[in-house]
């Protein structure tokens, strides 16, 4: 249970990178970022690939294709519509939006895994699912706050920021049930293996995508310099680095996680990310969370403890025999 816990903490602590990529690169397209942090983390996975290919020939059709769903809609898709949020309302809204996570996926995997997973009880539950949402209603609410007092905010661009980060939502919420699905089928199968094969399906995709984008900005004159932007080494290290750590590195700490605990308990530590990305933005902004944002904080941790000392109960699976 704890090394399962330790292993979705590194999986969040590397997730929350993906949130200040957006910030600190403001000019490049969300599209453009999406492509190259998927087409860094399918190179990456080329070399990983030949060391696990012993595991990978054991892969059948049926599940490359899974893996071709699972890098489509819950890599490029989801980074493509979080990127946008980000972009257009910032980094505080989107990553509260995203952190509704623990409670969407927690409450979809109980309705949905509890025959194979057992059935974390409701009223045992309940407690860290309204901790969680205090919470992240705490910290919204100071965000929000705060774009109020901003004399030049545009309501109709964080409208739509908000709106793309609730399909970014739907993405991850299908993902990590999808991909738990897999793995708990394939208890035999190493979660590095499994990644890396996510790395190599997303290849392809991420490169049709690159070179999509940057057919696009030839025909619309958008002038923005392709291949690489007005920041070329700054963009290549950047998204080298989170095709490193936060797509390889931290889906095989999440696979490992995923093989380890229930599904709905893993959706709830999703949490990790949050409070990561909330800490890496308030650090580029140089300043301390308000207390509003440290209350939302702790009631955050305090869920997800909660939630870790809750034990699954066993399904009871009564068959009737005739003849």
């Amino acid at each position: 249970m704890w090394l399962g816990t330790l292993y979705a903490l590194a999986a969040g602590l590397m997730w929350g990178l993906v949130f200040v990529a957006p910030l600190l690169l403001p000019e490049y397209s969300a599209a453009l970022l999406a492509m190259g942090r998927y087409l860094a983390f399918g190179l990456i996975a080329l070399p990983l690939a030949w060391l696990d290919r012993a595991e990978l020939r054991k892969l059948r059709g049926a599940d490359w294709l899974e893996a071709v769903k699972l890098s489509a809609i819950g890599n490029l898709l989801y980074y493509v519509c979080l990127a946008a949020a980000i972009q257009r309302a910032g980094g505080p809204l989107p990553t509260m939006i995203i952190g509704t996570l623990p409670v969407v996926i927690a409450i979809s995997a109980n309705l949905r895994n509890h025959r194979r997973d057992g059935r974390l009880p409701w009223r045992r539950l309940a407690p860290s699912l309204l901790l969680i949402a205090l919470g992240i209603a705490c910290v919204n609410r100071a965000e929000l706050q705060a774009l109020r007092d901003e004399p030049n905010a545009d309501p109709t661009r964080y409208a739509l920021g908000a709106l793309l980060a609730i399909v970014a939502v739907a993405c991850w919420t299908w993902y990590p049930l999808r991909n738990a699905d897999w793995l708990r089928d394939h208890p035999g199968r190493k979660p590095r293996a499994w990644a890396t094969a996510q790395g190599l399906t997303v290849l392809p995709q991420a490169l049709i995508g690159y070179v999509l984008v940057w057919a696009w900005y030839a025909v619309s004159g958008n002038g923005f310099p392709m291949p690489l932007g007005p920041r070329p080494m700054f963009f290549v290290g950047l998204m080298v680095a989170i095709g490193l750590f936060a797509s390889w590195l931290g889906t095989l700490c999440w696979n490992e996680a995923s093989q380890r605990l229930p599904t709905a308990l893993v959706g709830q530590l999703i949490v990790f990310e949050t409070l990561a990305a909330l800490g890496y933005a308030f650090a580029l902004r140089g300043q301390m969370p308000p207390p509003l944002t440290l209350l939302g904080i702790t009631l955050l941790v305090g869920g997800v403890v909660w939630a870790v000392r809750v034990k699954p109960e066993p399904a009871v699976m009564l068959e009737k025999h005739q003849g």
